[in-house]
């Protein structure tokens, strides 16, 4: 038996070049982040989120998924987290910028900028749950446990 294994980075690049094609329009949304899914897979789904300025999400994981994501337009900044040290990384991601993370990745991420942001997100599996934490001087505490289907 062979595994492929999927390039989430890929696949996001790929939906990110290619607006026309998406099922749904970019919308954005004053009250809070709009999202819908533009493909459901046997091993990866794909998101197109948007951004305005402020918008962002709290830290969370994707419940074991790994995954990419591709800033289609605009500026999203993210923070990511080091789960066994707490240590905080910043990084930029600018228009056609994206980055692929592993399945135990902790971050959040925020429109900084002044303009809209658009971005696509792949995960694989397909995103089950996501938990969202806060973080203390201990580390990372855990807040809460969001279900697909429930949830979003």
């Amino acid at each position: 038996m062979t595994l492929t294994r999927v390039d989430h980075l890929t696949i996001a690049a790929r939906f990110a070049a290619a607006p026309d094609d998406w099922p749904a329009a970019a919308r954005f949304d004053p009250a809070q982040r709009w999202y819908h899914r533009l493909a459901a897979e046997a091993d990866h789904e794909v998101w197109l989120l948007t951004w305005l300025p402020g918008q962002g999400t709290d830290l969370h994981d994707h419940g074991g998924s790994a995954g990419a994501l591709h800033v289609v337009s605009g500026e999203l900044t993210e923070d990511t987290v080091d789960t066994a040290t707490g240590r905080v990384t910043v990084r930029r991601l600018g228009e056609g910028i994206g980055r692929r993370f592993g399945p135990r990745h902790v971050h959040r991420i925020v429109n900084l900028s002044s303009r809209p942001a658009v971005s696509i997100h792949a995960y694989g599996p397909a995103l089950t749950s996501m938990t969202r934490y806060r973080l203390t001087p201990g580390g990372l505490e855990r807040v809460a446990v969001e279900r697909a289907g429930a949830q979003w």
